[in-house]
C-alpha cells in the first residue's frame, strides 16, 4: 500500500493519532502486535447518590427563579440601552447582544454547576468518614476552585474587614458578580448606518464618560438586593478543607492562596505556590495526611495511588465530584489512584 518507508511515516504523521491507532489495530489481529495495558483486577465501581432534600429542592427552586427573573430583566435593559428593541424586534447592536448573551449563558451554567456540587456534600462527607474509618485513604478529583471569586471578594474589602476575615465563598457570588459586572447599564445612541440600517453605539457625555440607563441601573439595583435575601451554599474544596481541617486533607491545586481557620477559630488568608503542592502530595504519599484534593491544575503528572515505594499503602478511595466538561481529563484523572507497582487497586 506504500511505495517506500518514507511514504509510510509521511502518511501517519499526517494521519495523527488516528493513524496510528489503526496501525496498531491490524497490527494486533495479525498477532504481529503485543500490547501491554494495566489490569483492573480488583478494582471496584460504585455511584454514590444524593438525594436532595425539601430544603436544597427549595433553594435550587429559589435560584432557579432568581434567574428566570433576571433573564425577563436582561432582555428588557437590552431594550432599555437601545441594544434591542422588542416592540420593532430589531437588533441595534448584534455584537453587545450577543456578548451580553454569552456571559449570561456561560455565567448561569457555571453557577449550577458549583450549586450541585456543593449540594452533594451532606453525602459526600459521611462517605468519607466511613472510608477513613476502615483505614483506608480518600481522593477527591474536581475542576474548580473558586480561587476567582476569593480574589474578587478580597479586593472589594477593606483594611479594616480584611484583619477581622469573615468571608464565606458561594456560588451565588457568580449571580452578583454577573450583576455588578456584566448586566447591560451602558446607554446606547442611535444612528443610521450607511446602508439605511438603523444601529446603536455606547454613548457618551461630553467629557467622554459612559452614559448610563436609569432603567437598567434600577433593575440591576433590585435585583442585588433580591439576591441578598437567598440563603448561601458554600464552596465544595473549601467546606470539605473546613471540616476535616488542614492537618487531615492535602490540597493539590492551582490556586495561590485560600482562606482557612486559625487555632482561634478566626479566618486567614494563606499563600500557596508550586511546592506546597509537592509538599501536600509528599505528604499524603507518606500517611500524613488521609484526604487529598487534587484539580486539573495541581493534578499534572502526578501519581497518588498505593505506590509500594511510598508508606501510605491503604486502599484508594478515589471520588469524582466535579468531572468538568472534559472527558479524557477525566479519565486521565481517575488514573492518578490506579497506576502499576501499587499495593492495592
Amino acid at each position: 500500500a506504500f511505495a517506500d518507508r518514507r511514504t509510510f511515516v509521511d502518511s501517519l504523521r499526517r494521519g495523527g493519532i488516528a493513524a496510528l491507532e489503526l496501525i496498531a489495530r491490524d497490527l494486533k489481529m495479525q498477532g504481529l502486535y503485543v500490547s501491554r495495558a494495566l489490569s483492573f483486577a480488583g478494582v471496584e465501581y460504585d455511584i454514590l447518590e444524593h438525594k436532595l432534600t425539601v430544603d436544597q429542592i427549595e433553594v435550587y427552586d429559589a435560584y432557579a427563579d432568581a434567574w428566570a427573573i433576571i433573564h425577563s430583566n436582561l432582555r428588557a435593559a437590552l431594550d432599555a440601552t437601545r441594544v434591542t428593541d422588542s416592540f420593532s424586534n430589531d437588533t441595534y447592536n448584534s455584537g453587545a447582544k450577543a456578548a451580553a448573551l454569552s456571559i449570561f449563558e456561560s455565567t448561569k451554567q457555571r453557577f449550577f454547576c458549583q450549586l450541585l456540587i456543593g449540594m452533594k456534600l451532606p453525602s459526600l462527607v459521611p462517605a468519607i468518614r466511613a472510608d477513613l474509618a476502615r483505614g483506608e485513604s480518600v481522593v477527591i478529583q474536581l475542576v474548580s476552585t473558586s480561587e476567582a471569586m476569593l480574589n474578587r471578594a478580597l479586593a472589594a474589602l477593606t483594611v479594616e474587614e480584611r484583619a477581622n476575615l469573615d468571608i464565606e465563598l458561594s456560588p451565588r457570588e457568580f449571580l452578583m458578580s454577573y450583576l455588578t459586572a456584566a448586566f447591560p447599564v451602558r446607554q446606547m445612541k442611535t444612528f443610521v448606518d450607511e446602508t439605511g440600517k438603523t444601529r446603536s453605539e455606547p454613548m457618551s457625555d461630553e467629557d467622554g464618560r459612559p452614559v448610563f440607563a436609569r432603567e437598567a441601573l434600577e433593575m440591576r439595583d433590585n435585583l442585588l438586593e433580591q439576591l441578598c435575601a437567598l440563603p448561601i451554599v458554600g464552596s465544595a474544596l473549601d467546606h470539605i478543607i473546613g471540616h476535616f481541617g488542614t492537618d487531615a486533607v492535602a490540597e493539590v491545586t492551582g490556586r495561590s492562596r485560600r482562606v482557612i481557620m486559625d487555632a482561634h477559630g478566626r479566618q486567614r488568608v494563606e499563600s500557596r505556590s508550586p511546592r506546597t503542592n509537592l509538599a501536600e502530595t509528599d505528604a499524603f504519599m507518606r500517611g500524613a495526611k488521609k484526604i487529598l484534593i487534587f484539580s486539573d491544575a495541581g493534578g499534572t503528572g502526578r501519581s497518588y495511588h498505593a505506590s509500594l515505594r511510598c508508606e501510605n499503602q491503604s486502599r484508594r478511595n478515589h471520588y469524582l465530584l466535579e468531572p468538568g466538561w472534559r472527558a479524557d481529563a477525566a479519565i486521565q484523572g481517575l488514573g492518578r489512584t490506579h497506576r502499576t507497582h501499587q499495593a492495592t487497586a
